[in-house]
């Protein structure tokens, strides 16, 4: 597929490319990456700003984007391409191309769409989407000694050259717990459905309250399916009067969790504070249960984000699912790795890198620290900001 090219003035501009040409080369992108036995490519972006950085013998540097582009999760895989493209673009690169290759959204797709994306030049992997294709990506990219830039959320993939650009429950549980504790909490309480998601909250909170010097905090996983208000009931008994309480639920369930929590606990004479997840910053439903109003979560900087969107919108008239903004994150410090030259760990190892979502940090061990907002559920519609994200140093990690 040839580089996007410049059309009429008058039209929107993406770093020197029209807006149609752009959207016309991802709906071709979208159509053949399923099915050519080579991938398309965007091509190479042209400089906006600066020196450019021109191909070498071997053609332009190339990195391959691991995407559900067909089946249930195509509509999400074409978003994270799109995202995939502004960030490119933003990082005024010439001589990279970003390669989309399809995984079907399942790890034995991703597997082959990694080999097939190694086997074509990808010196970088953007993607895949979950933790079980990220595992099936993993050992090809080691093998081939091919860095990874996940968009999972699951920190147990991280590490041995794979990078998990999600957010993860223990940065949420980290920086909530921090900031109550910063306000006078001491003691910390949990209760969470037994799932994958709770027993990453659980280990998050013994993490967090261990580095603060704090007492071991009460942890009650319950089954998830269980009744909320009776889950809530007998993680209360453990948890007795905490000063904090985490609540590892979301929607209806959260709602009738807290007013549980918080009744029984009032009756015994203690008002906790109630923390929450991330998952709550889309829920506008959980103001209307009076326990939760000005319960505490965290999650990304919404000035990051609403820039963001507002520039996703305007050049793809949609609004972007959440994930996009990983995707955006990944192949900007992606790009920035093949720019430069250096290792996808050193991209910022003189500071954070200020994301779609907020400043991320990547970690030696493959994780990544990204500076969350504190959020206060309100009555209203939107949740109202307690604290800015701060920017991530690596301590404390």
């Amino acid at each position: 597929m040839p580089a996007a090219s410049a059309a009429p003035a008058g039209r929107r501009r993406f770093g020197g490319v029209t807006l149609g040409a752009l959207l016309g080369t991802l709906l071709g992108l979208a159509a053949c990456a399923p099915q050519a036995p080579r991938p398309a490519f965007i091509g190479v972006a042209p400089p906006i700003g600066g020196q450019p950085v021109l191909p070498g013998p071997v053609g332009p540097q190339r990195m391959g984007m691991l995407l559900p582009l067909s089946g249930p999760q195509a509509p999400l895989g074409q978003a994270m391409l799109n995202a995939g493209t502004m960030a490119l673009f933003d990082e005024s690169q010439s001589g990279i191309e970003l390669a989309p290759r399809d995984t079907g959204g399942t790890p034995n797709g991703a597997a082959a769409a990694a080999r097939a994306a190694i086997a074509d030049g990808a010196r970088i992997l953007v993607g895949p989407l979950t933790s079980a294709e990220v595992a099936a990506v993993a050992g090809p990219a080691q093998a081939a000694g091919v860095p990874v830039l996940a968009f999972t959320n699951d920190q147990q993939r991280a590490g041995n050259g794979v990078w998990v650009l999600g957010i993860t429950p223990d940065q949420q549980v980290r920086r909530v717990v921090a900031a109550a504790a910063a306000r006078g909490a001491r003691t910390f309480a949990l209760g969470a459905p037994d799932n994958d998601f709770g027993r990453a909250l659980a280990n998050g909170l013994r993490g967090a309250t261990a580095d603060l010097g704090l007492p071991p905090p009460s942890i009650a996983l319950h089954p998830a399916n269980a009744e909320p208000a009776m889950a809530a009931s007998g993680a209360r008994v453990s948890g007795g009067r905490a000063d904090a309480v985490l609540i590892g639920e979301s929607g209806e369930r959260a709602r009738r969790f807290a007013a549980t929590w918080l009744s029984e606990a009032q009756a015994a004479g203690s008002t906790p504070r109630l923390m929450g997840t991330a998952l709550w910053l889309s829920d506008p439903t959980l103001g209307r249960e009076p326990a939760l109003v000005d319960a505490w979560f965290a999650g990304p900087d919404g000035r990051a984000r609403a820039r963001f969107e507002a520039r996703y919108r305007d050049a793809f008239r949609e609004t972007p699912p959440r994930v996009a903004a990983t995707a955006y994150d990944a192949a900007a410090i992606a790009t920035r790795a093949l720019r430069s030259g250096e290792t996808v760990g050193a991209i910022t190892g003189g500071g954070s890198f200020a994301g779609a979502d907020g400043p991320v940090l990547l970690l030696p061990d493959g994780r990544t620290q990204r500076g969350l907002a504190i959020y206060a559920v309100s009555p209203g519609s939107e949740p109202q900001l307690v604290e800015q994200a701060p920017v991530p140093t690596g301590a404390g990690s």
